[in-house]
């Protein structure tokens, strides 16, 4: 991304942490320490976490959104992070990326959910510019219908933390382990009911 455009997207100046196969509850740890006591403009960039993990947002309840026997029998970690969101199974094909940063410094963006969210939509855009299909929908990234990235994001007085999930890839067998939570994205209920429609033929 070229200087001019990093200023017309207004983004700040950022510390980086690089990160590789740090287990995603040490991440979630050092991004909590960070937003809270850092006065300090952050991207952390992990690649990949190198335990299979269940991550959920602080208002999850397992009963609803996990298949818990499995969980339990097969001894998969299950966290809950510090912000918002769904509910994801994150491992060794997983890119996170969190943007922590002080208000003041993204002033064309509100404190809200909707403005960072819509912020952050413009930067992946100038990123994922060369593949075809990117766009922000609702809260998630897609690649045309495909969801691929999913984003949390706590809110305080003067800071802000925008986390995403990117998943590169999956394991088929892992999604076993989460139930198909009550309320999702209107996008994905279309795609699933023309998917839906497919199969009856």
């Amino acid at each position: 991304m070229s200087l001019s455009r990093a200023k017309d997207l207004r983004l700040p100046l950022m510390n980086l942490v690089r990160l590789k196969g740090t287990p995603i509850l040490e991440q979630l740890h050092l991004e909590e320490r960070l937003l809270r006591t850092s006065s300090d403009n952050w991207c952390i960039v992990n690649d990949g976490t190198n335990v299979p993990t269940i991550v959920m947002g602080m208002s999850g309840k397992p009963s609803q959104l996990l298949e818990v026997g499995p969980v339990m029998e097969d001894r998969i970690p299950v966290i809950k992070r510090f912000t918002g969101g769904g509910t994801v199974i994150v491992d060794k094909s997983t890119l996170f990326v969190s943007l922590i940063c002080n208000k003041d410094d993204v002033p064309n963006v509100q404190p809200y959910p909707r403005s960072v969210m819509a912020w952050s939509g413009s930067l992946y855009d100038e990123v994922f510019k060369s593949v075809n299909g990117f766009q922000l929908r609702e809260n998630d990234y897609v690649f045309g219908d495909r969801k691929f990235g999913g984003n949390a994001q706590s809110i305080i007085k003067n800071r802000w933390i925008h986390h995403t999930s990117f998943l590169w890839d999956y394991d088929v067998r892992n999604m076993a382990y989460l139930k198909l939570p009550s309320r999702v994205p209107q996008y994905r209920l279309v795609c699933s009911l023309f998917h839906l429609d497919l199969n009856v033929f």
